[in-house]
């Protein structure tokens, strides 16, 4: 067996040590599954979990970047199937050359699509077409028995669908996923943007206008105090049809090549990102965004994932990485909402992540994190002085609203408070139980919160 290797989440924090290997089929995949040691096994896709959700120190991680092929589009009953490996990058590039889209994409396109599944992820369309575990019509599931299922919403294992629809890989490997592909004319976007004064008129704004886009994000100003405080720029968007494009872009107007990322500093000192550099960024950028501006045409790539333009961007944080915070407050809990972000201005929590969304309708998976309400992520320095307070007095708050805490992002809650945030975990627990009698799936993230 090879050496141990060094792994962490995209956050940087909490490393620890697990022998890799990089299985290439779902044979391949089970004889992993069977040979798993005292110390358990997990799959690992892109790492970009922020935390230790893709992490099991001492024991055995399954890379699963290996697990590729040509993705299979059937446009006549409007789905394609692909490999769990295959990155959501390589996939929306080839819907695109077929004149298809994703239901769903995350805010950066370096996700596998088993790990997509796994953390049932979501975008800027939440509040109109729900989470990606909506959108998957079925699933090819290799558990530690050694078994290869294929599972369906609504087949008689659907209990075990989902399960491991945001089971965060503790069920079982996945190895080939198909979901339902939309057909665009384009590869643009038609945004339109505003530039609001306050939380109250951003919360408004949004509440008035989302349901009238298919996509809607708001980017939030975490460190404006007073009048300004949740002060942000507010982009929506649809699909550009052929007609919207300038006439330049007509003639190729599938043509998706993504910009050729820069790279981040390799190295950045400790505190780079504080109250007044963040500060000084968050004023100039909200001031330079335009105040109202209607049908600006955006490639899909420069909209959906803007941060994929800086490699490496997580390391301008320091050497001691970064925690990022996600939570979801139901409709009707605004004030606690309102009080986080006066928490984070009050704190000079120098945050310029920080993005707002509506979200609509869940999935009926019991470790699936979106509900309907507002949710808010944002990145924190994770050597900033009294963070842990912070954050712990954020999730007491969010308790007592049925509020929760996003699994794929979290690095810090306590388990009792996580456990208290997704009532359902019991029935999670039970179907797990039954496909892994023996825990051989295990993972940091796991361990820490006491779900396995």
């Amino acid at each position: 067996m090879t050496p141990p290797t060094l792994l962490t989440g995209w956050g940087r924090t909490a490393p620890t040590a697990a022998h890799v290997v990089r299985p290439r089929s779902a044979r391949q995949v089970a004889d992993a599954l069977a040979g798993a040691g005292p110390r358990g096994v997990l799959a690992r896709g892109l790492g970009r979990s922020y935390g230790d959700a893709a992490q099991a120190a001492g024991g055995l991680v399954l890379d699963c970047t290996e697990l590729t092929g040509p993705p299979r589009l059937d446009p006549d009953r409007g789905e394609v199937t692909a490999p769990a490996g295959t990155s959501m990058g390589r996939l929306i590039a080839h819907l695109l050359r077929a004149g298809h889209f994703v239901p769903v994409t995350p805010g950066t396109r370096h996700v596998t699509l088993g790990g997509a599944i796994a953390a049932d992820v979501h975008g800027k369309n939440h509040h109109a077409d729900s989470s990606l575990g909506a959108h998957v019509r079925a699933l090819t599931l290799v558990t530690p028995d050694g078994r290869t299922r294929r599972l369906t919403p609504d087949g008689p294992d659907a209990d075990l669908f989902w399960a491991t629809v945001g089971g965060m890989g503790l069920t079982g490997v996945i190895t080939e996923a198909t979901i339902a592909a939309h057909p665009v004319e384009t590869a643009y976007a038609r945004v339109d943007t505003d530039r609001t004064r306050g939380l109250d008129a951003t919360l408004d704004l949004m509440a008035r206008t989302d349901d009238d886009y298919r996509y809607t994000v708001c980017w939030l100003d975490l460190l404006a105090r007073g009048a300004a405080t949740g002060r942000g720029v507010l982009t929506r968007a649809h699909h550009a049809r052929i007609a919207d494009l300038p006439r330049p872009l007509r003639r190729a107007p599938l043509h998706h090549r993504p910009t050729a990322p820069v790279g981040a500093p390799p190295w950045a000192p400790p505190r780079l990102l504080n109250r007044w550099t963040v500060g000084a960024f968050n004023a100039a950028y909200h001031a330079a965004a335009p105040e109202r501006r209607r049908g600006q045409i955006q490639p899909l790539s420069s909209f959906f994932h803007p941060l994929d333009a800086v490699r490496g961007w997580n390391r301008v944080y320091g050497p001691h990485g970064l925690v990022q915070y996600q939570f979801v407050v139901p409709f009707g809990a605004e004030d606690t909402l309102t009080d986080i972000v006066t928490g984070l201005s009050r704190a000079g929590a120098p945050s310029f992540l920080a993005v707002l969304k509506r979200m609509g309708e869940p999935t009926p998976g019991p470790l699936s994190f979106p509900r309907p309400g507002w949710t808010l992520a944002l990145d924190l320095p994770a050597d900033l002085p009294g963070l842990g307070r912070l954050l712990n007095g954020f999730d007491e708050r969010l308790l007592t609203v049925g509020g929760r805490l996003y699994l794929a992002k979290d690095s810090r809650a306590r388990a009792e408070t996580v456990h208290a945030m997704y009532p359902d975990l019991p029935a999670w627990r039970r179907v797990r139980e039954r496909v892994d009698p023996d825990g051989v799936l295990v993972s940091d993230l796991a361990h820490r919160l006491r779900l396995v």
